[in-house]
């Protein structure tokens, strides 16, 4: 990615939610399957087995900055509310070459102790099929399969975190 490209990137991830998550499947809307070829942490997921789970799918790349913020958000989450019903999903969509490498993705997982499963997504396919735009992206799935929340970037992880837990009391509707 060239530098001008680079610096709209920064400042569109930059930008109050409103603007930015028009990128993105807006909250309400069924949440597309996740296929890939190759998961690693686990055998393949897809959304209908998940179906009954809250399910949080994080679009990341291991060089991204703003990804490796959020990383530790994400693992404390997988570690306290994994066994209360959260399934989370890393979508590993590649910026640069170096990451479509699969043992540098291996190597860095490991590294970094990311436990949870992660879809590898070199090819973009699950990034498009949810309209997909920048990295990070999270999206919090209720378990009747319907994105009742998502952010955009870096940031107001409380609110994450509370709609988290609200999902996880609920067992039907938004």
């Amino acid at each position: 990615m060239n530098v001008f490209k680079r610096w709209i990137m920064i400042l569109l991830l930059a930008a109050p939610a409103g603007l930015s998550t028009a990128w993105a499947m807006p909250p309400g809307t069924p949440a597309p399957e996740i296929e890939s070829a190759q998961w690693l942490n686990s055998p393949p997921l897809s959304m209908e087995s998940l179906h009954g789970k809250v399910v949080l799918v994080e679009f990341w790349t291991f060089a991204c900055f703003n990804c490796r913020h959020v990383e530790p958000y994400i693992k404390q989450w997988y570690r306290d509310y994994g066994g209360k019903g959260l399934t989370v999903i890393g979508v590993h969509a590649p910026e640069f070459s170096f990451e479509r490498d699969l043992s540098n993705l291996r190597a860095y997982i490991a590294e970094h102790g990311i436990t949870y499963p992660v879809a590898v997504d070199n090819d973009f396919t699950i990034w498009h099929a949810w309209h997909n735009r920048a990295w990070p992206t999270l999206y919090l799935v209720d378990r009747q399969g319907i994105i009742r929340h998502q952010r955009i970037g870096e940031g107001d992880y409380q609110t994450t975190e509370e709609t988290i837990r609200r999902l996880l009391q609920k067992t039907s509707g938004p």
